[in-house]
């Protein structure tokens, strides 16, 4: 038996009808006729020497023939169909898609979009705010932003372009600050949680923070969040006193809408990785989105000054 490989459109229409169990939906999906879509697939399996589908009255079903090539057609399609898309996107320097989580994307990269859309007006971004991993050759992304511990699994083939480091201390509205001078007088101050990184292995929280200043704080009550941003708004609107990250508060900091009076913070064990496809990085608009980002990364340490930053890690021992 030949291993010669049949037409691609005969393939198409086969993994199509396979799809479907239906001729005439699949033949609809193609834009062909339902006849067309048959003389497709009998001249595939004139070429295999074996029927692929057995014909029923009202409906198809996949012989073990079939059923051996189903899967392998579709991946090999969806292959050919992320590998179009990639080579598309190295001609296309106009446009960057980017990924990042919703809470970062709000309140880290919105504010300063103005700043990167006046320097690079020729480029054009994208974004898919989402905590769902995305693949950058299925869903089509140039750059990720990514928070955790790193996965080397998962980063494997990609470029690390840039880490950003995270650290967490009690931020509040201004208004509050005088009343809760000392970490020891804020146990008596309306706390807020933040559990939107509670899906890490020994993250971080308020005890922590306070076990770091050497005060007892084991009965701490108030009102949790499942998304960091919606914590960072309610310490902004006066609501309480949030650990706060200092990507998402940056823009409140800077702006005085939020203060951070201690000199306590804690580097968690988890910070952002600003990943893309390994030779990615000097295509012009990835490259241009990267020197940009490095930028206004260093512009955080502002906040750092005066503080003493505690490797949460070192709690533990």
């Amino acid at each position: 038996m030949s291993d010669r490989l049949p037409p691609l459109t005969a393939l198409r229409a086969f993994e199509a009808a396979a799809r479907h169990l239906s001729f005439q939906d699949a033949a609809a999906e193609l834009s062909v006729t339902p006849a067309a879509l048959s003389f497709q697939i009998k001249s595939l399996e004139t070429h295999l020497g074996a029927p692929l589908f057995h014909r029923l009255n009202r409906r198809v079903e996949l012989t073990e023939a079939g059923q051996a090539l189903t899967a392998p057609a579709s991946e090999g399609f969806q292959t050919l169909a992320a590998g179009w898309r990639a080579a598309k996107r190295t001609l296309d320097s106009g446009l960057l898609t980017i990924t990042a989580g919703p809470a970062f994307t709000a309140k880290w990269l919105a504010p300063r979009l103005f700043d990167f859309a006046q320097r690079h007006p020729e480029i054009e971004l994208r974004f898919a705010a989402t905590l769902k991993m995305l693949d950058f050759a299925t869903d089509d992304i140039d750059i990720a932003i990514r928070f955790g511990p790193g996965d080397e699994g998962r980063d494997a083939g990609l470029h690390l372009a840039l880490t950003i480091e995270e650290w967490v201390t009690p931020m509040m509205h201004p208004d509050l600050a005088a009343h809760y001078p000392t970490p020891a007088s804020l146990t008596e101050a309306p706390i807020i949680f933040d559990d939107s990184h509670a899906f890490l292995r020994n993250s971080v929280g308020w005890e922590d923070w306070f076990r770091a200043c050497g005060v007892a704080a084991d009965d701490l009550h108030g009102p949790r969040f499942s998304q960091a941003d919606h914590a960072i708004d309610a310490a902004q609107s006066g609501a309480g006193v949030v650990l706060g990250r200092v990507s998402l508060a940056e823009s409140a900091l800077r702006h005085g809408q939020l203060v951070a009076p201690y000199d306590v913070a804690l580097v968690p064990r988890a910070g952002f990785r600003v990943l893309c496809p390994e030779g990615a990085q000097t295509r012009p608009g990835t490259r241009a989105f990267l020197d940009w980002l490095a930028v206004e990364v260093r512009r955080m340490d502002d906040h750092r000054a005066g503080r003493r930053m505690i490797d949460a890690g070192a709690l533990e021992a």
